[in-house]
């Protein structure tokens, strides 16, 4: 019954989504059993349950368990789909996001640059994934004080996004907080209080004055609004 499996998936997805790890973790591990018995142990469905049990448990702080299945995913997506495939960009780019949570961040970089640069191969420069992988690396060096590298990284992600989801899309509020965030470390105030005003803006239109992320944004432009 692969459908039964794929629906344990999907429930088990939108838990995820909404916070409720305990609830996707069971039904994760019900999916991977049903899967394995159904399609073999060596299956593209079994590697991407085991993908996202591996967030499931990233998220939850367990890294040991997290790193061990998106070692796993990777190696049997290598094996199945061939070094050059989409989807072992994303084990690359989840597998440097899991580093990057562990302040691991010469094993994170080379990652997450290996995913970057299969992506644009393979699915253009013009992509969603592209984009959230200039974002995540642009976070890791903003982490390690390469301010210049990071702002690069950020100002291509929202140029992509812009492009392909339009100038007022949430995810476009997200990553303008970010580089007003970058912006704020570097004591630049002005340009930090121009994009978290544009930010903000996008936020309360699209989400309402009481979404998590409106508040943080407000918060943030509170936060600055006394320095020059």
């Amino acid at each position: 019954y692969p459908d039964v499996a794929q629906s344990r998936h999907n429930l088990a997805a939108l838990y995820e989504n909404q916070g409720r790890y305990e609830e996707a973790e069971h039904l994760y591990l019900q999916a991977l059993e049903m899967r394995k018995r159904l399609l073999g142990q060596q299956h593209p469905d079994v590697a991407s349950t085991l993908n996202n049990l591996a967030l499931v448990y990233e998220n939850q702080g367990h890294y040991e368990e997290a790193e061990h299945l998106y070692l796993q995913a990777l190696e049997m997506r290598k094996r199945l789909l061939g070094q050059n495939h989409p989807d072992v960009a994303t084990s690359l780019h989840n597998l440097a996001g899991l580093y990057d949570t562990q302040e691991r961040y010469e094993e994170a970089e080379p990652r997450y640059l290996k995913a970057l640069e299969m992506r644009k191969r393979l699915l253009g420069e013009e992509h969603l994934d592209v984009a959230s992988s200039l974002n995540n690396l642009a976070g890791l060096y903003e982490r390690q004080g390469r301010y210049q590298e990071a702002e690069t990284r950020y100002q291509q992600a929202l140029e992509i996004w812009q492009g392909l989801l339009g100038e007022e899309h949430p995810v476009v509020a997200t990553n303008l907080n970010n580089l007003a965030l970058l912006y704020k470390s570097q004591n630049r105030y002005q340009e930090a209080k121009r994009l978290y005003r544009k930010a903000l803006q996008i936020a309360v239109k699209k989400l309402g004055e009481e979404h998590r992320l409106s508040r943080t944004i407000s918060g943030n432009l509170k936060n600055i609004l006394g320095r020059s």
